[in-house]
């Protein structure tokens, strides 16, 4: 016979575990709101950099004989080392967030690894980082504390190093991977090939209405869009993943208490099934004592 103090202990326990689910899924819901609008003003604002710096490099190829000479556009048909740049969150309790991105991250590594590229992992956020300290894998760079609270100055000083191995040649490719809030339950995972940009993937509008960009200032006004547009798309994929990140805490939250739910009916059944059993065990000994009596 089930102990009926076990039990009422067990009720108490989840009914606990209930309560603090619930309040974190209130809070994921509070805080996705305000992520929720900054994502959508920052992917706005990236897609329009994307966008201004595509007609600035075709301007610049279609009327400078030879066209741009920035090594950020030069293709790159057998790179020797890629730079991978990946999000995760800080904190656990949200689904399967972070483990999408650490699959797409180590799908990479392995189609790279293949074609005998070198790998540098550039972290950020802990669960990201412990998995991958955890694999025995080198890590180039960590940052923890960024992804849960980001701001356009952090997002600089992470791309800043990577940006500048590229220029010096110390690697022939960047991939940006994070996972992205796409509505309330669905989170969409984003890979972007930063460098070298691919001109042809970036959709333009109003070419030919453009302004014709001035010889002498065209590269200048490149390399500064050129470094406009790694930082943005870093800050952006900052913003996203936090506001993904909210969106499944959210929904994993909502299954826990719901689970919970289940489970304390289905202890309370047991309960009660207990009690009646201990109820009928003390009435059959106590009609069995009187009988004994007579």
């Amino acid at each position: 016979m089930a102990n009926l103090k076990d039990i009422k202990r067990k009720i108490k326990s989840v009914n606990n575990t209930k309560k603090t689910t619930r309040a974190m899924k209130l809070v994921s819901t509070a805080k996705l709101k305000r992520a929720e609008e900054a994502a959508k003003r920052s992917r706005e604002y990236a897609n329009k950099i994307n966008e201004m710096l595509s007609e600035i490099a075709s301007k610049i190829n279609q009327f400078k004989v030879g066209g741009t000479t920035s090594k950020f556009f030069e293709p790159v048909q057998s790179p020797k080392v890629v730079d991978i740049v990946f999000v995760t969150a800080d904190k656990g309790l949200c689904g399967g967030f972070n483990i999408q991105t650490i699959k797409r991250v180590s799908s990479l590594i392995d189609e790279y690894k293949e074609m005998g590229c070198k790998v540098r992992l550039k972290a950020v956020g802990r669960k990201g980082i412990d998995f991958f300290n955890f694999k025995g894998m080198e890590l180039y760079s960590k940052d923890i504390g960024v992804s849960s609270a980001p701001t356009y100055e952090k997002a600089q000083e992470i791309i800043q190093k990577t940006i500048e191995d590229f220029s010096d040649a110390q690697c022939d490719k960047i991939i940006l991977v994070h996972n992205g809030y796409k509505n309330m339950i669905t989170q969409e995972l984003h890979q972007i090939d930063l460098a070298p940009v691919d001109i042809s993937d970036i959709k333009t509008e109003n070419l030919e209405s453009m302004m014709e960009i001035e010889s002498e200032n065209d590269e200048k006004v490149l390399d500064e869009l050129i470094k406009k547009y790694f930082e943005y798309n870093m800050y952006y994929a900052l913003i996203d993943s936090l506001a993904a990140e909210h969106s499944a805490r959210m929904q994993a939250m909502e299954n826990a208490t719901k689970n919970a739910s289940e489970k304390v009916k289905e202890l309370t059944v047991q309960y009660n099934k207990a009690r009646q059993e201990s109820i009928t065990t003390e009435l059959i000994e106590i009609i069995s004592g009187m009988e004994s009596l007579k």
